[in-house]
């Protein structure tokens, strides 16, 4: 990560964060390549090894090292079992701390894990009534990838049902993701959810929802 800061990279990635965040400085295609060149000498280790080295990883507290972390608990999915999910738990709720880390955990390996495991889904719905707005954040992008797919759509509506009036902005935005994914293969069932709820939907997370819709419906969405 030393030898490959940028300067510029380093200056600029702090205006894309609300909170402060450390980072060296390294840009994210660049992050992904010394991830999987560095994976090739842990790739024979055991998962519970993968794991260990992920969490030392998290604790550095550097938003790049998070991203390392991400890929090589990504890398070893097709190992994952149920127990898994207690560690990617701990993972949000200790080491979780910006947008970027907790979406590129999510997205992957964590959705990776509820696609494998769906009975998990239950623990998202608990994780979107937790105090920390991280944890709420990653009930609803987890699901991103399978609700690109058209998966659990039942399940995406019972979490934006509990996140729907939610006070903090990135958490809006997450599920309002969430929904605009769902979309894609289920629009007239997310855009009949959207205006059953519009009186109440923060705006915020209205304009995420309705993104990949048809214009008619977008205006008809926005209409006060």
């Amino acid at each position: 990560m030393k030898e490959n800061i940028d300067e510029h990279t380093r200056e600029s990635g702090q205006r894309f964060f609300k909170e402060s965040v450390n980072i060296y400085g390294v840009k994210t295609a660049l992050v992904s390549k010394i991830a999987k060149e560095n994976y090739k000498s842990i790739r024979d280790k055991s998962k519970a090894e993968i794991f260990n080295l992920c969490e030392d990883l998290w604790r550095s507290e550097y938003m790049e090292e998070s991203f390392i972390a991400c890929n090589w608990s990504y890398f070893i999915y097709k190992q994952y079992e149920p127990g898994d999910f207690k560690v990617f738990e701990k993972w949000v709720n200790n080491y979780v701390s910006n947008w970027a880390s907790c979406d590129t955990l999510c997205n992957h390996t964590i959705g990776a894990f509820i696609e494998m495991y769906p009975e998990y889904l239950s623990s998202l719905k608990e994780w979107s009534k937790s105090k920390n707005r991280w944890v709420r954040r990653a009930s609803a992008v987890s699901l991103i990838i399978p609700a690109r797919q058209g998966k659990f759509l039942k399940d995406i509506f019972e979490i934006a049902d509990i996140l729907l009036l939610d006070q903090d902005d990135l958490v809006r935005k997450g599920y309002g993701w969430m929904l605009k994914e769902a979309s894609r293969k289920n629009q007239k069932e997310v855009f009949d959810y959207i205006m059953k709820n519009k009186k109440t939907m923060p705006r915020t997370a209205l304009r995420y929802a309705i993104e990949k819709m048809p214009a008619e419906l977008k205006k008809e969405a926005m209409a006060k």
